[in-house]
């Protein structure tokens, strides 16, 4: 670690949280798409994830009426879904020590609004800035969801430690910009602990 943090970024999904049942309703939804003529397009994920919509107004975005059933069926995919997102274990505890260890603690995520809007829900109040793809209009790897943390802190990228679950988005890009980044594999039983071991 080039230099001791002042602030650790989080991402949420696989990080802080987990889903305990995939429904992959936007999947449903892209799948029927492309079934009723619409060519899928590599600007997909970013219309999803950079618009605060629900899914009858994002099938809208993507030039399309849902029929009343299938909307009904992917909204309820959706919700039970939400309904099954958790924290893992040590989330809270984790972010309580590094909260008494005076560490400013951000939460950045490419998420659809649903998403976001649950998260808050779940999540503890220990948040210094939280930064949802879908609030700011870009997703990781761009550039602008990175600055937006920056310019909230008022510090520079040196000072930031990234800690996330995805090699690219949490790591590779973060320290191209500047900051320390660190891999957390929660499929191999890691600890955030484990990641923050030497901060605290």
């Amino acid at each position: 670690m080039s230099q001791f943090p002042k602030v650790i970024v989080f991402d949420a999904f696989g990080t802080l949280v987990k889903i305990g049942e995939s429904r992959s309703p936007y999947r449903k939804l892209m799948q029927w798409l492309k079934a009723n003529g619409r060519k899928p397009s590599a600007q997909d994920a970013k219309i999803i994830m950079s618009n605060s919509v629900d899914i009858a107004q994002l099938s809208r975005l993507f030039g399309a009426e849902l029929p009343e059933q299938l909307l009904k069926e992917i909204t309820n995919d959706l919700k039970l879904e939400l309904s099954t997102i958790e924290l893992y274990e040590d989330t809270v505890p984790t972010l309580q020590i590094l909260k008494e260890s005076s560490f400013k603690i951000a939460l950045c995520s490419n998420l659809a609004m649903p998403y976001g809007e649950q998260l808050r829900k779940l999540l503890p109040d220990f948040f210094d800035a939280v930064v949802f793809s879908y609030e700011v209009g870009a997703i990781k790897p761009e550039q602008q969801i990175y600055e937006v943390i920056q310019a909230y802190f008022g510090c520079e990228f040196s000072e930031i430690l990234f800690i996330g679950d995805h090699p690219i988005l949490d790591v590779e890009i973060p320290i191209s910009l500047g900051m320390s980044a660190s891999l957390i594999e929660r499929h191999k039983y890691q600890q955030l602990l484990d990641v923050v071991d030497d901060l605290i």
